[in-house]
């Protein structure tokens, strides 16, 4: 597999959102290596490319995400 960059595995996350959470897991794994790789401590998001894009939604995905190992965070 080659590496991804952070965008590319952000995009991959994504996907897997619009598509129902298919594979999530799966693309989480690999963004938590591109963030090790990379020296990075959080995956920005933007909110309005969420499926559930309201503060819950939110909150539910950084819960999620943290139980992953992955630190989420949302821009402006």
């Amino acid at each position: 597999m080659t590496d991804l960059t952070l965008t590319q595995a952000i995009d991959n996350i994504y996907g897997s959102l619009a598509a129902n959470n298919d594979e999530l897991d799966g693309h989480i794994a690999v963004l938590k290596q591109v963030l090790a790789r990379e020296g990075l401590k959080e995956a920005v998001f933007e909110p309005a490319k969420l499926a559930q894009n309201n503060r819950q939604g939110r909150k539910i995905m950084q819960a999620y995400f943290r139980k992953k190992g992955v630190t989420v965070g949302f821009s402006a």
